[in-house]
């Protein structure tokens, strides 16, 4: 359902940008992003690179514990664990896991944990990367999944038919029609979703969509943090703060 008012948004910063993806970035002015397939972590005072040539390309990054980030590798069904320092921790191959898994989509969970969506069984699991264990699970999806992301309490599933809401122990807490929306990002169980060029917010225990009311600009990544948005337009970083009701 799409509520009739719209969000208002004023502009607070734009730097420039140019890059493959943009990530993520912090309150210390951190920025996390991709470049023909090297991840790196810039700061005012230096810039980390972490890249892996033996993996192919880079499919995803997930920055939520900056001390644990995950790198995606689909195309070689691994995933690498980096530090701060984007030193290498953890390589998790699900090819030499059994039962064999094919993720399509990973995003950190708590403690050892990231939650995937596992193509084989068309589930959401909560899989420990020391143990090689499965902490939880879903009953199957029975929709195309376009987009996921979590926090260390929940994981939001975004497919085709609808949008899905699980807690840490992999049960449904809410489901809600998707309305063509493809990409969602999160911040203190609000989200932000994409729909065409134009963002819409959820906010916590709602079912209204509403409008953020944007300037004319190419939408190719977002990031939702507390009130400020930030959105990726392929030359500049733009940061927004949001009046939300």
């Amino acid at each position: 359902m799409h509520s009739q008012t719209a969000i208002e948004v004023t502009l607070a910063q734009t730097k420039p940008l140019k890059v493959s993806a943009f990530i993520d970035t912090d309150a210390p002015e951190t920025t996390y992003f991709i470049n023909n397939n090297e991840f790196s972590k810039q700061t005012d005072s230096q810039t980390l690179h972490y890249t892996n040539l033996q993996l192919g390309a880079i499919s995803s990054a997930n920055t939520f514990n900056p001390l644990r980030l995950n790198i995606f590798y689909k195309n070689f069904n691994t995933v690498m664990i980096l530090d701060n320092r984007l030193s290498e921790i953890y390589k998790i191959d699900f090819n030499t896991i059994t039962p064999y898994r094919s993720p399509s989509y990973i995003s950190t969970g708590y403690d050892n944990t990231f939650w995937i969506f596992n193509d084989n069984t068309q589930q959401l699991e909560l899989f420990d990367y020391k143990t090689n264990t499965l902490r939880a699970a879903s009953t199957p999806i029975n929709s195309e999944v376009l987009d996921m992301v979590s926090n260390y309490n929940w994981c939001w599933l975004l497919t085709k038919d609808f949008i899905y809401q699980f807690n840490y122990v992999g049960s449904l807490v809410q489901k809600i029609k998707n309305e063509g929306f493809t990409k969602l990002d999160e911040s203190n169980e609000n989200l932000i979703l994409k729909k065409e060029n134009s963002l819409f917010y959820l906010k916590k225990g709602t079912t209204a969509f509403i409008r953020l009311n944007l300037p004319d600009l190419l939408i190719k990544q977002f990031l939702l943090t507390n009130q400020t948005l930030y959105i990726y337009d392929l030359k500049n970083l733009n940061q927004f703060h949001l009046i939300t009701p």
